[in-house]
């Protein structure tokens, strides 16, 4: 039971943190589109590209604090297919992608702040 509440509070941090970086995309997107377009055809790479990778790399890591979820929860109801090392090295490594999407997210944030910083 233990393993669950931790699973819900990584994933409704996980669901704050992405709503946090939506509003910031939505907030830059509106006041620097004209920018981002120049940017956008300079590089001849797509704007969808960062945030399409950073959308994948969360849902991988809602997907493995899920598997680690489900796995706890076999090896407490008994199951012979799942084993404590399994149910550990799972656990451990949900929780090792989570402390670094809220790393990535807070290099982000302080990237941001400090271009919103600089004088024009």
């Amino acid at each position: 039971m233990a393993i669950e509440a931790v699973g819900a509070a990584m994933s409704s941090a996980m669901t704050g943190s992405l709503q946090q970086l939506d509003q910031m995309a939505a907030q830059a997107a509106g006041s620097n589109a004209q920018l981002a377009g120049a940017v956008s055809e300079a590089s001849g790479t797509d704007a969808q590209g960062f945030a399409g990778m950073l959308k994948d790399s969360l849902a991988r890591v809602s997907q493995s604090q899920q598997v680690a979820a489900g796995q706890a929860r076999a090896f407490e109801l008994g199951s012979p297919d799942v084993s404590l090392d399994q149910v550990m090295v799972a656990g451990q490594k949900a929780s090792l992608e989570f402390e670094m999407t809220v790393q990535v997210r807070n290099k982000l944030l302080s990237a941001y702040k400090e271009i919103m910083n600089m004088a024009v």
